[in-house]
């Protein structure tokens, strides 16, 4: 659970609602479903126009990933890799195999097989950083969904605006609208903004880290490994893989 996460949410409704309430305004002047059907539908709408259904569905995997990011385990990670290490030194990369079957993580799994069955050090290391790459790209890809949500959002509040000003200037004999109206029109506005800078934009900032982070720990396991294949020390195999830690 990543607890500033969760914080920095409460701190934006609080923000948002608190200051209503502080301002005079209350919150049930926050409400508009005239103004949430042009700023978050239409917001929607734009993002499922630019992506394709591959990084979408992706992006609804990952949103999760905001308040509640993997657990790497790069310390446990470690240790399972010098563990390999020796064995590999005492019985040979064959006395491997067996890890292999255990290995749940699916990347991890893939480089110890490669690793089992002979393949050169470099031949490891490129394969496994095609897939690195291709994880990375899909995964960025995913976080960028709501970077665009967080550009398109503002418009879209504008958009509802100008469209709550055109109904106030049908309405100008009626005095009694036009107060209420004029609110409801900026209500859009605040919907666009808010929803961009306080959730949207942060949302993908945090993915983007998230995934950064995962492509570092791959990129650990993809050095621990083929310092195994050209059959390194234990000691300085771990001496170089603690230095991704820091």
């Amino acid at each position: 659970m990543d607890l500033l996460s969760i914080i920095g949410f409460i701190l934006a409704l609080i923000a948002i609602f608190g200051g209503t309430v502080l301002k005079g305004s209350g919150i049930a002047a926050l409400w508009s479903g005239a103004a949430f059907v042009i700023v978050i539908v239409g917001t929607v709408a734009a993002t499922l126009l630019q992506t394709p259904m591959a990084v979408m569905m992706r992006a609804m995997n990952i949103v999760r990933w905001v308040f509640f990011p993997p657990d790497l385990g790069s310390e446990a990670v470690i240790e399972k890799i010098i563990e390999w290490s020796q064995v590999a030194r005492k019985q040979g990369l064959l006395g491997l195999e067996s890890n292999v079957e255990m290995e749940s993580d699916p990347f991890i799994a893939k480089a110890l097989q490669l690793l089992v069955d002979g393949s050169e050090p470099d031949a490891i290391q490129n394969i496994m950083e095609v897939e690195i790459s291709t994880r990375e790209e899909l995964d960025l890809a995913a976080a960028k969904v709501f970077e665009s949500m967080g550009i398109y959002a503002p418009t879209m509040g504008i958009i509802g605006a100008v469209m709550g000003l055109i109904a106030v200037m049908q309405n100008l004999a009626d005095p009694e609208y036009l107060g209420r109206g004029i609110a409801v029109a900026f209500v859009a506005t605040i919907y666009g903004i808010a929803s961009a800078n306080l959730f949207f934009l942060p949302m993908g900032g945090k993915l983007k880290g998230v995934v950064q982070t995962q492509s570092k720990v791959r990129e650990m396991i993809v050095e621990g490994i083929v310092s195994i294949a050209q059959g390194e020390n234990p000691r300085n195999i771990e001496t170089k893989l603690q230095g991704f830690l820091n």
